[in-house]
């Protein structure tokens, strides 16, 4: 447990590997009309009886090589038979990829993210009706020198039960494209980075992608499945929406 204090409650980050698939083309931002994807997510704390929430991120995305930008859906949608009552979903990211700007959302201050993570921010979701769902457009910047991930976890308004999870999930490329104008990224892919030098890749691997939680947060993954609370005050002049 990390000795700083946190501004908000965070709720637990349950940290997971993937496979490498597919490899993709497109241009740099989310892949418009594309499929979308839970890939990733689990069920952390039991929702009320009748609510079934999941999220959703595009399968494919893809980084401007100059800016380093990049654009990505998150969507939450209650695939239950029953309201899903106040709820909200955090957008945060990990390693090379930085969560910039979430459209209708607050950051989450410095203080207050969850140990490994860089960037963060926390949307009021509001009463989700059955069968509803709900996006969110978030501009982000991804360091393709390095592994990148995102994770949506989607809380009870006050923070105090996490219902769903997805992630952190890596976005990337077996195949970097440095010359390239944009490189295509693969949901649930692992990021093979370019070296500086450019003409060897990095070592990758599951050490090496868990290796920010390993050592900033080792007690995440040694709270096992049921992941770890990050707790304490409120945001200042957050109200429940």
């Amino acid at each position: 447990m990390s000795s700083r204090r946190t501004a908000v409650v965070v709720g637990p980050l349950v940290a997971a590997s993937f496979s490498a698939v597919l490899i993709l083309s497109g241009t740099a931002g989310a892949e418009g009309g594309g499929p979308a994807s839970s890939k990733g997510g689990k069920v952390v704390d039991e929702a009320p009886a009748g609510v079934k929430l999941t999220t959703l991120l595009p399968e494919k995305i893809s980084v401007d090589n100059g800016s380093k930008k990049t654009a990505i859906t998150a969507t939450v949608k209650n695939v239950g038979s029953k309201d899903s009552g106040k709820i909200r979903l955090l957008v945060v990211g990990f390693d090379g990829l930085v969560v910039k700007n979430v459209e209708g959302c607050s950051a989450i201050p410095e203080n207050g993210l969850p140990e490994g993570s860089n960037s963060g921010f926390a949307c009021t979701v509001g009463n989700l009706a059955a069968g509803k769902s709900k996006s969110y457009s978030v501009d982000a910047t991804y360091d393709l020198s390095k592994a990148g991930k995102i994770c949506l976890p989607v809380q009870a308004d006050d923070g105090k039960k996490t219902f769903w999870q997805q992630g952190p999930v890596p976005f990337g490329t077996a195949n970097p494209s440095p010359d390239a104008p944009a490189t295509p990224l693969l949901l649930g892919t692992d990021n093979k980075p370019v070296s500086p030098g450019g003409k060897e890749l990095a070592e990758t691997g599951p050490a090496r992608d868990l290796l920010p939680l390993g050592a900033a947060g080792a007690s995440l993954l040694a709270a096992g499945a049921a992941g770890m609370w990050w707790s304490g005050r409120r945001v200042p002049g957050r109200q429940p929406g």
